[in-house]
């Protein structure tokens, strides 16, 4: 889902059904990657908010390994009900005190028109989304209004440092978003 047509669908001949090779795969790497009496709770007590993008290894990019942070992410890495309810209940029942909001360059959510994608999917589907699709103009206002919100969420302790960035999938990198102003 591109911001530069209605609709991208993969054609048929490039979709090829991989569970069976996942599920496969899994059976012969299940003995290094299983984590016996690992804890629960993030080791690092930080919370990642980020785009569900292919090209986003969260882990990988900061540094970190399984069992050190909690990695939530959705269609564009923004801040809708379900985010606060899954940051609510790692802070509260598993322990973070940090989270990171990362939005990333090249994101189809960026500029999408929704309109259009809902009319689309009325045609496609039958039926128009009862939920926000949540398209944004600038990812690094939309990283700002993250942070705001969840400064201002009573679901979200008060002394959380909340941190956005925006990631450069060309470098790479991260780059720091200040938020605005209390």
């Amino acid at each position: 889902m591109g911001n530069d047509s209605e609709a991208n669908e993969p054609e048929s001949s490039e979709f090829h059904p991989s569970a069976d090779q996942l599920v496969e795969h899994n059976r012969q790497v299940a003995d290094a990657v299983r984590t016996p009496g690992m804890a629960a709770p993030p080791s690092r007590h930080v919370a990642i908010v980020t785009c569900m993008d292919a090209r986003i290894d969260p882990l990988a990019e900061l540094g970190l390994t399984v069992g050190e942070a909690h990695v939530i992410r959705n269609a564009g890495g923004v801040m809708t009900d379900d985010v606060v309810r899954s940051l609510c209940i790692s802070q509260q029942l598993l322990g973070t005190r940090e989270i990171l909001v990362i939005h990333h360059t090249k994101c189809g959510m960026c500029g999408l028109d929704e309109a259009a994608f809902s009319s689309v999917l009325g045609q496609r589907l039958g039926a128009r989304p009862s939920w926000p699709i949540c398209s944004f103009a600038d990812p690094a206002d939309d990283v700002r209004a993250a942070i705001a919100t969840l400064r201002a969420s009573p679901f979200i302790e008060h002394d959380t440092a909340v941190r956005g960035f925006i990631y450069d999938v060309d470098t790479g990198l991260l780059d720091e978003v200040a938020a605005l102003s209390q």
